[in-house]
């Protein structure tokens, strides 16, 4: 039977995000692990980068939504997971059954989840708690209850005993890739004082507020729990010289060669010439998997033990490679990104000439024509 080779495939170091969690973990001795595991792992695999942070260390695992959460409990994942944002129509009483905290921004959704929490315990005959962190916003203006509103919340939470227990207070920072911007300050400030209104209403609640760039940064907001993200899977959101290893390596082969005189143009629109005679590698990915067209004559790949120019527009399906008087073998692998330890373009490059955050990046790399392989150091 004749092997089957996918046109690309992203390929994830689990020895990284362990490596890499154990970094972040030893960054803030004090405080437990939350390692973000949401939108499916950053595009890395969501189960299987959460078994790999919990071996790296993690003591928690943080999701978008609760379906994220319960999909990762039904699979096995027995550590704490925490959910933050569904939508007004989420049923939270599976997230009492499942042992899931959730976190809650408004007295309505205080309301919603005590619900949850009612039909669980009438359901299952048993004193049914769901575990509340309850969010402050401190100055990012996305989810999270305006101060104004926040006393009546934690006081209606914490009136809330038999159904709700209120685990933590936490926020979100806006500007922590950018250290010392003044927010920052501004943000931990009202952040203290949400907590002081949450203990002066009969609370006694952990704090979150770092996420990867306050663990690298700010050590003085790890509090009790940080909750590393983009971190754990190798990309560093502020410019220190920490070990972060990137776990993706996006990479295809070359399915032809053929050599073009001088004057010949290439792709659609004819957007470059060839200056002189050279040997052309055809890739079979194009902007369907993940490789945008804007990057069109501003990328490069690594081939055949070098970096070499990608000419002409990126097509749906292909692209094209200019090697020059080398002729690579059909089958050659081609890495689009990488880790870059070997001068191979990494996905932070393509976000930094692309104007955006590597995130992106990687995120957008769930395709249905790449396959998704992992592999541990050495294999």
């Amino acid at each position: 039977m004749t092997a089957s080779f996918p046109r690309a495939e992203v390929v994830i170091d689990l020895s990284a995000i362990r490596h890499n969690v154990a970094l972040l973990a030893s960054r803030a001795p004090s405080a437990q692990t939350m390692a973000v595991v949401k939108a499916d792992g950053y595009g890395h695999g969501a189960l299987e980068v959460a078994r790999a942070a919990v071996e790296g260390g993690a003591t928690w695992l943080g999701t978008c939504s609760l379906g994220e959460a319960l999909a990762l409990r039904r699979a096995g994942i027995g550590v704490r997971l925490f959910s933050w944002l569904d939508t007004p129509e989420a049923d939270f009483a599976p997230a009492v059954a499942e042992d899931i905290d959730v976190a809650v921004s408004s007295l309505d959704e205080l309301a919603r989840v005590a619900d949850g929490a009612r039909r669980a315990r009438d359901f299952s005959g048993l004193n049914a708690i769901c575990r509340v962190h309850l969010k402050i916003d401190t100055g990012l203006s996305r989810n999270g209850c305006p101060p104004a509103e926040w006393p009546a919340l934690v006081k209606a939470a914490a009136a809330a005993g038999p159904l709700i227990e209120v685990v933590a207070v936490w926020s979100h920072l806006a500007c922590a890739d950018e250290p010392g911007h003044p927010s920052i300050d501004a943000q931990a400030k009202r952040f203290d004082e949400a907590y002081d209104i949450a203990r002066a209403a009969g609370l006694n609640p952990m704090r979150h507020i770092a996420n990867s760039a306050a663990v690298l940064t700010r050590p003085d907001l790890h509090f009790d729990l940080v909750r590393p993200g983009i971190a754990i899977y190798g990309l560093n959101p502020v410019p220190t010289d920490d070990d972060l290893r990137p776990a993706m390596t996006f990479k295809s082969s070359v399915v032809l060669t053929k050599r073009i005189p001088s004057g010949e143009s290439v792709s659609y629109g004819h957007s470059w010439t060839a200056e002189r005679d050279t040997t052309l590698a055809l890739v079979p990915v194009g902007y369907a998997d993940g490789v945008p067209r804007s990057l069109s004559g501003r990328m490069d790949v690594w081939l055949a033990g070098r970096r070499r120019p990608v000419v002409g527009r990126v097509c749906m399906d292909q692209l094209i490679v200019d090697c020059g008087d080398d002729e690579p073998a059909v089958g050659s692998e081609v890495i689009l990104f990488g880790q870059g330890t070997s001068g191979e373009p990494t996905a932070r490059e393509w976000a930094d000439k692309l104007g955006t955050i590597d995130y992106e990046i990687v995120t957008s790399m769930y395709r249905p024509r790449i396959r998704r392989t992992y592999l541990e150091a050495g294999s």
